[in-house]
């Protein structure tokens, strides 16, 4: 069941994402050659509890961490560890908060010091697809409007889609009805209306989109080790257009 958000339940979610956003902005500036993964969780951790909220991740199915940190050919949830990041790292950072009875959920894709050429090309790639596809979110428009438009984005560039990870709507819980895919056939599905949330995130790989979990039940990674980019927004539908909510 898609839930239609009041006004005042949108800016209410609007303050769970300026939230994210201001740590992910925060998360940015120490994204260097020589931290940790598990520093960076720790960093976010503190953020979020001195801001009165509640990492919307940890305990979350039993995830163990407040953050996601997917290195290089980890596409989705990857847990933080003694890891260290080097010079020609991409990391994904992907962050939820709950404050005052709504989440809020984004992420981005960080290049670590001087990155190839290729992991540059592909991380902008992915974010190009994310904005493409938030153009979409209209009133009016279907579902797969999104999902076609961010698929035609990346397939421009010779990249792929996963399939087995899409986004969702968001609101009291961080995972509501419906998904949003990342690929997809403009004009078909779930007509969009005014008061839809949605967390559109597209993940990208460098080559097949193919995917394949770890043992630790968490960890999915490029099925052939290419490198992954993965953006999200959470996005509020409107009369007069998309709304980025997890904008900082």
């Amino acid at each position: 069941m898609v839930i239609i958000k009041r006004p005042d339940e949108i800016e209410r979610i609007r303050k769970s994402n300026i939230i994210v956003a201001e740590i992910l902005n925060e998360l940015r500036s120490i994204v260097l050659p020589g931290i940790t993964t598990k520093q960076l969780d720790e960093h976010a951790e503190r953020m979020v509890l001195s801001r009165k909220a509640t990492p919307a991740f940890k305990g979350y199915c039993g995830y163990p961490f407040s953050l996601c940190t997917s290195v290089n050919d980890v596409v989705v949830h990857g847990m933080p560890s003694k890891r260290v990041l080097v010079a020609g790292d991409i990391v994904s950072l992907d962050f939820g908060v709950f404050y005052d009875g709504f989440y809020g959920d984004a992420a981005v894709t960080i290049p670590v010091g001087d990155v190839s050429d290729e992991a540059c090309k592909l991380i902008k790639c992915t974010e190009d697809a994310l904005y493409q596809a938030i153009k979409k979110a209209m009133p009016g428009n279907r579902l797969g409007d999104i999902s076609s438009s961010c698929q035609k984005r990346v397939e421009q560039d010779g990249y792929s889609v996963v399939r087995d990870y899409v986004g969702h709507g968001i609101g009291k819980s961080l995972h509501e009805d419906p998904q949003v895919p990342n690929y997809g056939v403009k004009g078909r599905g779930l007509e969009l209306k005014a008061g839809m949330v949605l967390a559109i995130e597209p993940m990208v790989n460098g080559g097949t989109y193919k995917v394949k979990l770890l043992d630790d039940g968490w960890t999915v990674l490029t099925e052939d080790g290419s490198l992954s980019a993965h953006f999200e927004h959470t996005v509020a539908i409107t009369e007069n257009g998309p709304d980025i909510l997890s904008r900082c």
